[in-house]
């Protein structure tokens, strides 16, 4: 191997992270689509209840639902997802030599893009992408503040679980660039309370009024009338996710622990591995020119982690969460980096011997998983 290629390795990295992301593609297409197929079943057929917008949107287009369709609809909107995070690194960094570095330890972060392949056909990667969308639009107005408030809705009826997972990013993208840019005033906050207040209120609904109205009998009959393949029961498994009320979630998760927290030490390794990126985040957060603003990001970093502890305590899919935080604080860096700063921070260095071993080794990760790692 060329003596260039080893001391700047990152275009190469851009490449094997890219045919990851294929080999991942193909083996998860070998795997029975379980609950992600169910969530494309549930519509609003019976009154008002949680988990249901997909499959209700899904309805408006078809009656039978097949298999390959969780697999068509995933791949579309990893597709885009990738393609909106392209244009915001664009637009935030700029593609050059110099920020390569930067772009392989985001975009191929075993939590970040290779993970939402993993997880293809589950809900999380919508919060990702509308959290991107958030911060490529003008933050000038109340339309913007409106169009965040819009967006939590949309994710809470999706799965009532993004109020912890994604609505808190949103919260604090919309903290960054409307309030932090635009300063605070009496209209924007209470525009602003009212909004999170809907949201508030709509999750609730959704966890303690969202309960599947009848028996579950009744309710699985029911959604092999839209599978295209009815003799194909094994999909339907998890129906009784949309009975389950919360008590009994905390207690399987909690039943779970002793097994699951083993998992926490390869957590924390892999967030180690990204360190070279955290201390660009850190030295970006440092350099904002106001002291406020470096208080308030702190703040929203602390109240975006609280989220997922809570989140943690509830359900046991700590790989997706674990996953789905490092995306929120990817995320919060771009915010961050469109606030007015003291000075430039220094960019990841591209030919330093450690932070090239770390990029090889997030690179050659090729997901973190669902309940645990790998």
């Amino acid at each position: 191997m060329p003596a260039s290629v080893l001391q700047n390795p990152w275009r190469l990295l851009l490449a094997i992270n890219a045919a990851i992301i294929v080999g991942v593609f193909v083996h998860k297409i070998q795997l029975p689509p379980y609950v992600p197929y169910n969530h494309l079943l549930v519509d609003y057929h019976f009154g008002f209840i949680k988990r249901a917008l997909i499959g209700a949107v899904v309805a408006l287009f078809t009656a039978k639902v097949p298999v390959w369709l969780v697999f068509a609809l995933g791949g579309v909107t990893w597709l885009v997802t990738l393609a909106l995070f392209v244009r915001l690194f664009q637009k935030t960094f700029g593609f050059t030599a110099r920020t390569l570095p930067l772009f392989v330890f985001l975009a191929g972060s075993p939590f970040f893009l290779k993970n939402f392949m993993h997880t293809l056909g589950h809900f999380d990667i919508y919060g990702c992408a509308l959290a991107i969308i958030l911060l490529l639009m003008p933050a000038g107005s109340l339309l913007f503040v409106a169009t965040a408030a819009l967006f939590s809705i949309v994710l809470v009826l999706i799965h009532h679980i993004h109020l912890l997972m994604y609505v808190p990013t949103i919260i604090a993208i919309v903290v960054i660039r409307h309030y932090l840019a635009r300063g605070c005033n009496r209209s924007n906050v209470t525009f602003g309370t009212i909004a999170f207040l809907l949201v508030s209120a709509l999750f609730f609904a959704a966890q303690f009024l969202g309960t599947m109205p009848i028996p579950e009998a009744d309710f699985v009959a029911y959604l092999k009338t839209r599978m295209a393949d009815p003799s194909r029961t094994d999909l339907l498994q998890f129906s009784y996710i949309w009975y389950q009320p919360l008590a009994k979630e905390i207690s399987d998760t909690w039943g779970r622990l002793p097994h699951n927290i083993l998992g926490l030490p390869v957590f924390a390794l892999l967030i180690w591995l990204h360190t070279p990126l955290w201390r660009y985040f850190a030295s970006l957060v440092g350099a904002l020119a106001s002291e406020t603003h470096r208080r308030l990001v702190v703040a929203a970093l602390i109240g975006v982690s609280l989220a997922y502890l809570v989140m943690f305590a509830m359900v046991f899919d700590y790989s997706r969460w674990i996953s789905n935080w490092a995306v929120c604080m990817f995320l919060i860096l771009h915010a961050v980096k469109m606030l007015p700063a003291a000075r430039e921070t220094p960019l990841i260095p591209a030919e330093e011997q450690n932070t090239n071993i770390f990029g090889l080794v997030i690179t050659l990760i090729p997901r973190v998983g669902i309940v645990r790692p790998f």
